[in-house]
């Protein structure tokens, strides 16, 4: 019985000689931590295993509060944290970056993939000077200056009006007299006075090119329709001694294109083609002879006979225009989607 009890009594001393020890208080643990072992003293009681408190930090993980490395990488005065790569690849941009700055600076959702316009044409006035030359007509040119006016009601489509000034300055071509002399006979040919449209205009496509090295131009490619009148008269080749002609007003059509080439957000070079339609009446081959019964005077001097009996011709005036393109106002604003 005795020696029950003594077995027992040994068992709970061994049970509790752990409990013991990781019951001890937290500032004996710290203490005994703290001590240096004597390197003089081998098997001593400094060779004991330092005891681990639990709820100290290991010394290699950064303590609550601190940030990036903290090593060799990290930058001088807390500035550039985190950006040791950076600043190895270029160091005079790692003191300039602010990290919460740039994560707190306004987005701009809105990209847009596509350069803006350079020249934009919406609610803008262009005043179009120009100079044109005809390109069919062998026997006579018509040549003159002329201006336009167009109002852009979109980027792409204008209406407006244009002018031709002819008169004066319609010239009788070498062929043509080379012709007449060689053949003794006149070739019907008119000359013309004035023309005005009504015109409306369609851009398509719009572009840039590079020239002259590095120098970029920007440009667009237009259509261009209208109706209007035009003044024409017959020259009198074939009877000049008696006939003589007025200048009459005639309906007529025009057709066309061309190319604007932009020096500036504001002035550019004009290339155009037009051909302008219409019905022109011609003077008469054939001379009548006899004498008018009722006048008493020579037919050839009747006006009725003086015009081709065959009718009015359909005539096409091409002419090439050059001049320049003056938008108003000088400058705008672009208006983009909130």
């Amino acid at each position: 019985m005795n020696q029950a009890r003594m077995g027992l009594l040994v068992a709970a001393a061994l049970l509790a000689m752990p409990v013991t020890a990781m019951a001890q208080p937290r500032g004996a643990a710290k203490a005994q931590a703290g001590k240096k072992k004597d390197p003089g003293k081998a098997g001593g009681k400094d060779d004991k295993p330092k005891e681990v408190n639990l709820d100290e930090p290991a010394a290699d993980v950064p303590k609550e509060g601190t940030e990036g490395p903290q090593g060799p990488d990290a930058t001088p005065g807390g500035e550039g944290e985190g950006l040791g790569d950076i600043c190895k690849i270029d160091p005079t941009a790692c003191p300039t970056i602010d990290m919460d700055k740039a994560a707190a600076r306004e987005m701009k959702i809105d990209m847009y993939a596509v350069q803006q316009i350079y020249a934009l044409r919406y609610h803008r006035f262009e005043i179009n000077p120009y100079f044109g030359l005809t390109m069919n007509d062998q026997f006579v040119g018509h040549n003159g200056p002329g201006l336009a006016l167009n109002w852009y009601i979109t980027n792409t489509m204008a209406i407006g009006v244009n002018g031709n000034f002819y008169a004066g300055l319609n010239s009788n071509s070498a062929f043509n007299f080379e012709t007449s002399r060689a053949g003794r006979v006149g070739e019907p040919v008119t000359e013309y006075q004035w023309n005005a449209n009504a015109n409306f205009t369609y851009v398509p496509a719009y572009g840039k090119f590079a020239g002259f090295g590095d120098f970029i131009f920007h440009y667009d490619i237009f259509v261009i329709g209208g109706v209007g009148a035009i003044s024409t008269r017959p020259i009198a080749v074939v009877d000049p001694d008696n006939r003589s002609f007025s200048f009459k007003p005639k309906f007529n059509g025009r057709l066309g294109g061309g190319l604007r080439i932009f020096f500036n957000r504001w002035l550019s070079a004009v290339f155009e083609v037009s051909d302008y339609l219409f019905l022109d009446e011609l003077e008469n081959p054939k001379i009548a002879e006899g004498i008018n019964a009722k006048t008493g005077k020579p037919k050839a001097q009747d006006q009725t006979t003086w015009l081709d009996p065959a009718g009015a011709s359909f005539t096409n005036n091409v002419q090439a225009q050059v001049g320049l393109s003056i938008f108003l106002p000088f400058t705008w604003e672009y208006r983009l989607p909130k």
